[in-house]
């Protein structure tokens, strides 16, 4: 009898994601098992339960995915599996919280396709401030466009100090050089983004980040992108389904263009679909997380 697919869903919030329930149904996984409330403490015996309990060759119909809000636990649980791997019993993980590692690299994938194609420029040299940069889609985001060599900024709304204590962290974890910034009003967001070629907007739904009066005054951008699907868009200007549309200044002359929430989210979805199918397809076990995300993004933008 033909062994049916299993994917061990580890959480450490109260409840799974329905959304992460549903993309893995349709990826095809037969069998969906979510574990709430999970401690990292836990992941070493999870992990060894799963792989144990079929033989090497269903390995490929075995496989976790790691949700919660937490970019940095999930990351440490995604790190936690591995030891507990004793070839050739081993299965493939996918680490996803709340959706930041395929939100975040399909937009900054979407960012850089719009900026190459229509400034001729790369991520690196370019100056990148992050709205949003403390929160998980904002951490993945700006650790992604570090690494490609951006100079970026992670911005809180209320605490400079969580804005610095973010980048150090995920800094020391990735090997990124982010820095930290506050933004609290529009003269602050104005001053942030007076010198940027791209602004990232990844704060929370249903708030207006940034208005027109302040986009305006970045003088050198290039290219804005918002995940905010719930209105009022994050970013002034932005429309839904923009995929490089150009933006209006306050009237003024420029080349800027905007990259909305569905047209992020339209690649996302197909992003998420693809490392989860990843995950059945692969002939070895794979380990998943914004990284690999990011570099299956750009071939699907």
């Amino acid at each position: 009898m033909a062994k049916r697919s299993i994917l061990h869903m580890f959480d450490p919030m109260p409840n799974n994601s329905p959304f992460d329930i549903n993309m893995a149904l349709d990826a095809g996984f037969d069998v969906l098992m979510p574990y709430s409330n999970v401690k990292l403490e836990t992941i070493h015996n999870l992990t060894q339960d799963a792989i144990f309990s079929r033989s090497p060759s269903a390995s490929k119909k075995t496989a976790i995915f790691i949700g919660g809000r937490d970019m940095g636990m999930a990351i440490d649980m995604l790190q936690a599996t591995k030891p507990a791997m004793v070839p050739p019993f081993e299965v493939s993980v996918f680490a996803d919280p709340s959706g930041a590692c395929t939100t975040a690299a399909a937009l900054v994938a979407c960012v850089e396709k719009a900026l190459k194609q229509y400034h001729g420029k790369e991520l690196k040299g370019s100056k990148a401030v992050v709205f949003g940069g403390t929160g998980p889609v904002g951490i993945a985001t700006g650790v992604i466009a570090s690494l490609q060599g951006a100079e970026t900024i992670l911005v809180d709304h209320l605490s400079i100090d969580s804005a610095k204590d973010a980048a150090k962290q995920y800094n020391r974890r990735f090997g990124a050089t982010m820095s930290g910034g506050v933004a609290s009003n529009d003269e602050e967001k104005a001053a942030l983004i007076a010198d940027a070629d791209l602004v990232f907007c990844t704060a929370k739904a249903g708030i207006r980040v940034i208005n027109a009066a302040v986009l305006a005054q970045a003088k050198q951008l290039k290219v804005a992108g918002d995940v905010n699907a719930v209105p009022p868009s994050g970013i002034e200007g932005i429309g839904l389904n923009d995929l490089s549309a150009p933006l209006s200044l306050a009237n003024q002359a420029t080349n800027a263009v905007g990259v909305g929430a569905l047209a992020i989210g339209n690649v996302k979805y197909q992003l998420q679909h693809e490392l989860l199918k990843m995950m059945l397809e692969a002939e070895k076990p794979v380990f998943l997380d914004f990284r690999e995300a990011f570099t299956k993004a750009r071939t699907l933008v």
